[in-house]
């Protein structure tokens, strides 16, 4: 058997936390080598692809998919998508959502996010007539969103990421470091 196929990814998910938890989720979620596939942002004002379209489309989606979870801030970029979302108690079945693991706890932030990246990944290949090609990185960032004070400062960080896309960490030829930007990763570490 070869290295890679041996390999086992280490997760960057909090160990024993619920992630079907009532609660407020920050996620960030990244193309494939984060290649600026939805769009482009000129004059502070995000301008989708069709592909990016789609990724917009499939988020708003994400309620209809299951009834727990409702839409807060949120931001597709070029390469990625920042949001946040509102877990309530699981009330009743869910949707089932398509191509879920054994792995993976139905009505958890990580079935959502799975969710949506295959809604997005089929949507966008069969546009393209390109079936099984990669749209997004493996893994996805999230943050367990804990006050008030993060939640409303996770917002404005989202408002404001077209703003200051090119000095984004996630531009793929960006001009300097946003300080406000360190100030979000230096809050998320609290």
């Amino acid at each position: 058997m070869s290295h890679d196929s041996d390999h086992r990814r280490r997760s960057i998910r909090l160990p024993e936390y619920d992630y079907t938890r009532s609660g407020a989720y920050f996620v960030t979620i990244c193309t494939y080598r984060q290649a600026c596939l939805f769009g482009d942002v000129i004059d502070s004002i995000v301008q989708l692809s069709a592909w990016g379209e789609i990724a917009s489309q499939c988020w708003r989606d994400i309620p209809d998919h299951f009834d727990h979870v409702e839409l807060d801030e949120w931001v597709v970029m070029p390469n990625h998508v920042h949001g946040i979302l509102l877990f309530h108690p699981i009330v009743g079945a869910q949707h089932a959502a398509p191509l879920q693991k054994p792995n993976v706890t139905p009505g958890s932030l990580g079935a959502v996010i799975r969710s949506f990246k295959s809604a997005v990944t089929k949507r966008a290949n069969e546009m393209q007539g390109t079936p099984g090609t990669p749209l997004w990185q493996r893994n996805y960032y999230e943050h367990v969103i804990r006050n008030d004070h993060t939640l409303n400062a996770i917002r404005q960080y989202i408002a404001d990421n077209p703003a200051r896309w090119t000095l984004d960490r996630y531009h793929p030829n960006p001009t300097g470091r946003d300080p406000r930007a360190i100030d979000l990763w230096r809050l998320l570490r609290q």
